[in-house]
């Protein structure tokens, strides 16, 4: 008979741990009997989970058709009263907040936690955050395994709450063939031959740094060095960052496509990828970015592990100005731009370490 295995996460909306969700329980479906559980039902990579991975969830329409006071009654009851459903061999937490919250209630199941982020930087310095810390402290206690994304996310976990924990660092897992497959297929781009064109993948909100992109490309328009840059994602800030385009007057070469679907013909088809956060953990866009073969940009955060052994990748520094200075020389010059290497340079054996790790785990 085989493991019965319950993967939680809060919705199944497009994001990154979202898609190594999707992409690591198709992979091992075969080998277990899966059932993915969400809190809010929903999202676009719903569908792409294969048919032998079963799915279930607490609340029967998505995040957004929720309003505050119904998200608030909702959190109290994740906290309180809510419970993951029964009958698993191993109850699997793979976000952090309210999925690993719920998942640590007492039952019968060994118990994983995920942590794919900087945990370090996911609280403010409010009562209600101080408050939501020290019970994570707690609630990690009670899980028989955690899994660290990266290195550098385990290292700042331990900072924050000890090591006192059972951990092992495992890499996400991504369906590469998919995603080759995917950045082949044949769309609108918005590109031009002559431009220098810059992407970027990312939920546009305060820690992805959009605004300070904006503002430093404004910066170097002035300055003469000429690129276009385009986001792909939406989030809440969409209106405020389009304010800004406008005002700085970057509506001719800085743009906000919006979410899409399939963002790989996007990063396939740029010189450039760009991630300038404020903080990121094990960025999964870098890992799709290195599968497309592109030059990366990153800014000096934990997501810059990804790219320790890739050698189109560079490292800014975490400032405004660090960005400025870094994007000039960069775009300055087209050495980088020249240097990729057009042969196939993926290792695909890497993501087949992985499953053996994670098999390993459950």
């Amino acid at each position: 008979m085989k493991k019965k295995i319950l993967f939680g996460i809060t919705s199944l909306t497009i994001g990154g741990a979202e898609r190594v969700l999707v992409d690591l329980v198709n992979k091992i479906s075969q080998d277990y009997d899966i059932t993915v559980f969400t809190i809010y039902d929903g999202g676009e990579l719903k569908k792409e989970l294969v048919s032998n991975v079963k799915i279930v969830s607490m609340y029967n329409k998505p995040y957004n058709e929720y309003g505050k006071l119904e998200h608030l009654k909702i959190s109290l009851k994740l906290l309180f009263k809510n419970k993951a459903p029964e009958g698993y061999d191993t109850q699997v937490a793979f976000l952090e907040g309210p999925i690993t919250r719920l998942f640590s209630k007492k039952s019968k199941a060994r118990k994983i936690a995920w942590v794919h982020t900087d945990l370090s930087k996911f609280f403010s310095k409010g009562l209600k955050d101080k408050i939501k810390n020290k019970l994570d402290k707690k609630i990690y206690k009670k899980y028989d395994k955690i899994v660290f994304v990266s290195e550098d996310i385990k290292n700042k976990f331990n900072q924050k709450y000890g090591n006192d924990f059972n951990e092992i660092v495992i890499r996400n897992y991504l369906n590469y063939k998919n995603i080759i497959k995917k950045a082949d297929e044949k769309i609108n781009l918005p590109y031009h031959k002559n431009d220098i064109n810059i992407v970027s993948v990312s939920r546009l909100v305060e820690q992805k740094g959009i605004d300070r992109f904006i503002k430093v490309h404004s910066m170097l328009e002035k300055d003469g060095i000429h690129s276009k840059v385009y986001i792909v994602g939406d989030g809440p800030l969409r209106y405020t960052l389009q304010k800004q385009i406008d005002s700085l007057g970057e509506t001719e070469n800085f743009f906000l496509l919006g979410e899409k679907t399939n963002p790989y013909p996007y990063i396939k088809n740029a010189d450039y990828f760009c991630l300038l956060s404020y903080y990121e953990g094990y960025g999964m866009v870098i890992e799709e970015a290195k599968i497309l073969n592109k030059n990366i940009i990153i800014t000096d955060i934990p997501a810059k592990e990804c790219i320790k052994n890739y050698d189109n990748g560079v490292t800014l520094e975490n400032t405004e100005n660090g960005i400025y200075k870094g994007l000039k020389k960069i775009l300055s010059s087209e050495e980088m731009k020249n240097n990729i290497d057009k042969e196939e340079k993926f290792n695909s054996e890497n993501y087949e370490e992985i499953i053996d790790k994670v098999k390993s785990v459950l």
